[in-house]
């Protein structure tokens, strides 16, 4: 078999790079993009495999798409038809030029509703064409589970399918016409009665209608290989049809004509319990005949706890249709009623469905993660066998799996027969390749004794084209061949996919990692300590494009903010495993390539929660900056913001704030002040407060008796003692929220203390050793903190020396297990998460990482009997990011309901993110992502709205961006207090 991988490579190594891109540069309005970042974050797709390009072409119409074109096949230089990146099996990576059609190519065109027809680019998401047929009643049929970022252009190239197929079929079902360039530039517009089709198709077809009859199965979802059986006259010798699928092999699509569906008015969920997965898939076929949206599938261990389905080991997800909600409802009952269930739940509620589905859409996520934290891999990601086969073919393909010593997770669309699945391939040694050959070419050997095919979704790429021979046979792959030679005959485009094909264990994006672990400083709990393998977890579903959010999704705020790949968690990603390969960006912790994409990552922490993989880019942001500073001079923001907390207390002890905030009045000055701190001209420096947290802790009247952290937290007493937390924030800017906290605390019959604040010289108090008066004597004072600031800014030995003073001085109430009480988010969320990964081999990180609560789960957890007084106003703002990622907000949700708040708060991420948008030159990025959903929501409100807003940052982006003055929850319930108290 001819190697077209390195046929192709070599090709592309004898090109002269320079001259092509001054080329492409003259002949191109778009951009051209040969640096290292532009060839870096296209070098995978959502598969196992990696090409370097020689660069990027971003095209602005069909005029410039030709005009690439020609520039290329002059140098012999081949072509990649790229859209959301998120195929699974390869054909979206390249050696040569990348057409990236997802920056202008993006309009939709045309929407009919008479005729039920869209006429698009191929750049355009499908979201945003169901957005705007959904007014009309109409939707497109296919819906990917990938369809808030996929392209209607990558859709109609690998065929897609979705959920809905068994209603609406497969996106070449729903293709009218469709324009094209061939790699030779003729324009050619495809349709049905040889409608575009180029110069020897026709001839070609003809000769071969014997084969074209007989040789391909009958199935729902036989994607692979080239459509030739619909260049039948009984078919329509549909051109259109049979391009669809080719993998961007025959020609560059510049628009399309699409059919569009009757959506449905009303819409019922029905999801049916059975004992096991292979239960489920038996099951399926039965409930074809009464006319369901979706037959989908998926087993208990892609399901989180706590998800809310009915009792089984395995589920349908089964949606129905009808003009009314009760009509769904009906026609959802009866399928009920005709399935032989375990149990079942039946939701109509349109919110509960959409938070049902996710569970299924992010299934292409979560199965990259076995239960017990070890990885998994696409390759055989969709095959698929007829519907009535697949219980069976389920059974044999698990028994496959224990042979070879393999685990999966197999889910997907069992009303078609397709079947998702992510194996626990070792792809890191020679041994474990081998396995997967071996495995990927039994696989195929099972698929086609089923009837079925090797691709019922995806496409074959690179990750099933070498066996396709197994399902076709030599003549038919001869015959794609020949089509590939008609349409293509200097194999320009896409080579090396579905005809002459790369092997399948070539090219694999892991075999240019570094062999031994990276040194780190955090610890990488959940990946076996080694960095590689975090960097490894984002297997590019790109969910983080996603161009809008709702409910309280967060992810990635800085990506929809710039709309640019370089911004968004894959594109950081991608960057940081190019840095850890080395062969493209070659200067690893020093690169300024991944500097620069992570310069705008906000730190929000969305990823690490709404990220299907649970890529953590924040703390890799931290990493990187501690590796990249390193013994080097930082940002001046670094110095100011990163070393806030100390900045601060030492104003505080030399009673210097009425002097600052004056000094920052002055205009000035504050601007001299500001271009010192590296922080952004447009903001205003916050006031800090006359009077710390602290200094009035000390002088208030306790109106409960006092508490030592070092008693017993068994001991009877009136009420739990809580520790509260004086954060940075509250301690020297909004000590307002501090107080407010102690008033409701104490209400709810809770005693308070703070933190100790005595640090000996020698050893520590409440280490077991330190006993003597002398050492108690000779203590120094010193203050708890959760290292945030410097975290955040990549000062990690700063931070680990913060967070060892702050354990020993936490001693005391580590003993005592009182619950530590943090009213800033963001400080929580550091001490849950970065403390234990900072101080792992420390045990007492770990335990005060589990003190943690935020003030609702004080209230719920340690006060479970307390009535919040009656607030009765509607409410507006924020849940904090790093609230949504780390701690989640069910208590407040449930604190707010108590107290008579009403409403929902808005996701997403304020902008202002800690220092992120105080620092020069995020001032923009900051206001954009505040223009998102924040500030909407607030100007949105009810006149008498409450403006919630837990994190100091919020607050702050609040007053200096609209003028709204944000509170805490602990400040809108102890007003509350205060006025039932003046009431009586």
């Amino acid at each position: 078999m001819t190697d077209r991988g390195e046929e192709v490579a070599g090709d592309v190594r004898d090109t002269d790079v320079a001259a092509l891109a001054g080329a492409l540069r003259k002949a191109v309005r778009g951009e051209v993009g040969f640096d290292v970042t532009a060839r870096a974050l296209v070098t995978m797709d959502a598969s196992n495999y990696r090409r370097v390009p020689l660069g990027v072409v971003a095209p602005r119409d069909a005029d410039d798409v030709a005009a690439a074109l020609e520039v290329c096949r002059e140098r012999g230089v081949p072509v990649v038809a790229r859209g959301g990146g998120t195929s699974i099996a390869g054909q979206a990576t390249g050696t040569g030029v990348v057409l990236d059609f997802t920056r202008h190519m993006t309009a939709l065109v045309e929407l009919d509703p008479g005729s039920r027809t869209a006429v698009v680019q191929p750049g355009l998401v499908l979201d945003r064409l169901q957005e705007a047929a959904a007014p009309h009643g109409l939707r497109f049929g296919p819906d990917p589970s990938t369809h808030s970022r996929c392209t209607l252009g990558g859709m109609i190239g690998n065929n897609s399918c979705g959920s809905h197929s068994v209603a609406w079929g497969t996106t070449a079902d729903s293709v009218r016409e469709l324009s094209v360039i061939t790699a030779r530039g003729r324009r050619l517009r495809l349709g049905q009665g040889w409608a575009g089709a180029p110069d020897g198709l026709r001839e070609l077809a003809e000769g071969e209608l014997a084969r074209l009859r007989t040789g391909f199965p009958e199935l729902p979802r036989r994607i692979s290989g080239y459509a030739l059986d619909a260049l039948l006259p009984e078919k329509g010798a549909d051109v259109a049809r049979s391009f669809c699928g080719s993998e961007g092999t025959l020609g560059i699509l510049t628009e399309a004509v699409v059919r569009l569906v009757d959506s449905p008015r009303a819409r019922a969920l029905a999801v049916l319990a059975y004992a096991d997965e292979s239960a489920a898939a038996e099951a399926a076929a039965g409930l074809l005949p009464l006319g369901p949206l979706t037959v989908e599938g998926m087993a208990a261990d892609l399901v989180p706890a706590g998800a809310g389905l009915p009792g089984g080991g395995a589920w349908l997800f089964v949606e129905t249709g009808g003009e009314t909600s009760a009509g769904a409802r009906a026609r959802a009952e009866e399928i009920v009623r005709a399935a032989d269930v375990v149990d079942s739940l039946v939701v109509t509620d349109p919110a509960a469905q959409r938070s049902l589905w996710r569970i299924r859409e992010d299934a292409a996520g979560t199965a990259t993660r076995m239960p017990d934290g070890s990885e998994a891999w696409p390759g055989w990601e969709d095959c698929a066998v007829p519907p009535a086969r697949l219980g069976g073919y389920l059974r044999e393909f698990r028994a496959l799996l224990a042979a070879h010593g393999l685990r999966g997770t197999p889910y997907g669309h069992f009303g078609d027969g397709c079947i998702h699945v992510r194996v626990d391939f070792d792809l890191l040694t020679e041994a474990g390749v081998g396995r997967f050959r071996r495995f990927s070419e039994e696989l195929a050997g099972l698929v086609v004794a089923h009837g079925g095919s090797l691709s019922g979704e995806h496409g074959d790429g690179q990750a099933r084209a070498e066996l396709l021979p197994r399902m076709y046979g030599a003549e038919m792959v001869g015959l794609f061949e020949r089509a590939k030679a008609v349409w293509d005959p200097d194999d320009l485009l896409n080579p090396g996919m579905l005809v002459r094909p790369a092997r399948l264990d070539e090219n694999l994006r892991f075999s240019v990692l570094p062999r031994r672990p990276v040194d780190v400083a955090f610890a990488y709990p959940s990946d076996g300590g080694d960095f590689r393998a975090a960097v490894r977890r984002c297997v590019g579903v790109a969910k983080c494009r996603t161009t809008t959010v709702s409910g309280p999704a967060v992810m990635c705020p800085s990506f929809r903010a710039t709309g640019e790949e370089e911004h968004s968690t894959r594109g950081r990603a991608r960057l940081l495993h190019e840095m850890l390969a080395g062969d493209l960006v070659t200067d690893g912790w020093q690169s300024r390539e991944v500097l620069g994409a992570l310069d705008l990552c906000l730190s929000c922490k969305g990823c690490r929660s709404d990220c299907p993989a649970g890529v953590d880019m924040a703390t890799y942001k931290a990493e990187f900056l501690y590796h990249h500073y390193a013994g080097r001079r930082r940002p001046a923001a670094h110095y100011s913001m990163g070393r806030l907390p100390e900045w601060l207390r030492w104003a505080s002890r030399a009673h210097l704030a009425p002097l600052l905030n004056t000094l920052a009045a002055v205009r000035p000055l504050a601007g001299l002040g500001k271009h010192l701190a590296g922080t952004a001209p447009e903001r205003d420096i916050p006031r800090l407060a006359p009077r710390t947290f602290t200094t009035w802790w000390r002088k208030r009247k306790p109106t409960t008796p006092g508490a030592s952290p070092t008693e017993s937290a068994s001991t009877p007493t009136p009420g739990d003692l809580v520790v509260l937390w004086p954060d940075t924030f509250t301690e020297h800017l909004a000590p307002s929220v501090g107080q407010a906290a102690v008033r409701v605390l104490e209400a709810a019959g809770l005693r308070v203390a703070l933190p100790p604040t005595l640090l000996p010289r020698e050893g520590a108090i409440g280490d077991g050793r330190t006993r003597s008066a002398a050492a108690l004597l000779t203590a120094r004072r010193a203050r708890v903190c959760c290292g945030l600031t410097y975290v955040s800014t990549g000062q990690l030995d700063r931070a680990r020396t913060v967070l060892r003073r702050t354990l020993d001085l936490m001693e005391p109430v580590l003993r005592a297990g009182a619950p530590v009480v943090v009213l800033e988010p963001s400080c929580a969320a550091a001490l849950r998460t970065d403390l234990p990964e900072l101080l792992p081999d420390d045990p007492r990180a770990a335990r005060l990482s589990a003190a943690v609560r935020t003030f609702a789960e004080t209230l719920e957890r340690h006060a479970p009997h307390w009535t919040p007084p009656a607030v009765d106003r509607p409410v507006a703002g924020q849940t904090h990011c790093h609230q949504h990622a780390v701690l989640g907000d069910g208590p407040d949700r449930r604190l707010r309901a108590a107290a008579g708040l009403t409403g929902e708060l808005s996701g997403g991420c304020c902008g202002l993110a800690g220092d992120f948008g105080f620092e020069k030159g995020h001032f923009d990025v900051s206001r954009a992502c505040a223009e998102e959903q924040l500030l909407p929501s607030v100007r949105q409100a009810p006149e008498d709205a409450v403006i919630l807003a837990d994190g100091f940052s919020c607050r702050t982006q609040l007053d200096q961006l609209a003028d709204v003055r944000g509170r805490h929850l602990a400040e809108v319930l102890a007003e509350a207090l205060d006025r039932a108290d003046g009431s009586r």
